[in-house]
């Protein structure tokens, strides 16, 4: 019973390690004793492709090569690039792609490593990308007109669609479709764009510094006026206080005249009250006057 037992598990383990399963999305290439296996297609040897599905292959014998059939990105560093007028540019792209010949693919990547295809794919896009690149000056590729209106494929629009055209001429030698190449960004180099950010910064200063110059010489000017109208107004005003002051005494002096005119005893009787009062305001003052002294006058003929 035993030994019935170990040779079913035997026979499941066997069965089982002897089915392959491809998943959605997934193409698989087998290799037996180190060669592909190959259908006879029109009388020409075909790499033999397996789909999605449950398949057959030979335990311990048969190896798997999984390809990603669905479409992959290439994302990798930006590269540096020369222009039309030999100027520098860093500029990182990106690339959509997806296998389009499994067995073209398999063979010249070897053995379908995405490492190495990737490689692969990212020299041609650089080499048709600089291409392009070197057809246009910096105003071209930044601002995406050109300067030259009669000049097929100017504009950043065009430069990607060449772009897309070249790289998938280029990656048929891989068995590659090339869906899609965009430039994402760019950049002038760090060196050059210090530079031009130092020079750009020292212009900033320059005309921060004028504009410094020209509010301190015109605030000395205002300034300068702020202080001619304001020694003209306080003349302006201390004459014409000194002009009313002058009609008030005027006025006073005409009304204690008129008044005197009028009662001369009675003006003389009021001024003198006006004397004491200011005289004997406070409650230690003291005066040395002779007795008979015309200031005690109204005193005098009071007690009569």
């Amino acid at each position: 019973m035993r030994t019935l037992l170990i040779i079913v598990a035997i026979v499941i383990g066997v069965g089982l390690s002897s089915l392959m399963v491809v998943t959605e999305g997934e193409r698989a290439i087998v290799s037996r004793f180190g060669e592909v296996l190959k259908d006879n297609v029109d009388g020409k040897p075909v790499t033999r492709v397996y789909g999605p599905g449950l398949h057959v292959k030979i335990p311990m014998i048969d190896k798997i090569r999984y390809l990603d059939a669905r479409i992959q990105t290439l994302d990798g560093a930006a590269d540096r690039f020369v222009t039309s007028e030999k100027k520098d540019l860093m500029v990182d792209s990106y690339v959509k792609w997806r296998i389009q010949d499994y067995e073209k693919f398999y063979l010249s990547t070897n053995g379908g490593l995405k490492s190495n295809a990737e490689a692969l794919l990212q020299r041609k896009i650089n080499s048709d990308l600089r291409t392009e690149f070197g057809k246009r000056t910096i105003k071209e590729i930044v601002s995406g007109i050109s300067e030259d209106r009669n000049t097929e494929g100017s504009s950043r629009d065009e430069l990607q669609r060449l772009a897309l055209q070249n790289a998938a001429k280029s990656a048929q030698d891989l068995g590659i479709q090339v869906v899609d190449v965009r430039v994402k960004q760019i950049n002038l180099p760090n060196n050059v764009s210090n530079s031009i950010f130092q020079r750009m910064r020292a212009e900033r200063q320059a005309v921060a510094k004028e504009h410094r110059a020209k509010g301190k010489e015109e605030a000395e000017k205002i300034r300068a006026r702020t202080d001619a109208n304001v020694v003209v107004t306080l003349a302006n005003a201390r004459r014409q206080a000194e002009a009313i002051k002058g009609q008030g005494d005027a006025t006073a002096a005409k009304i204690y005249a008129d008044a005197f005119n009028k009662d001369p005893e009675f003006y003389s009787f009021l001024r003198s009250l006006d004397a004491y009062k200011a005289s004997f305001s406070g409650h230690s003052d003291v005066m040395v006057l002779s007795p008979d002294s015309e200031f005690f006058k109204y005193f005098k003929e009071g007690a009569k």
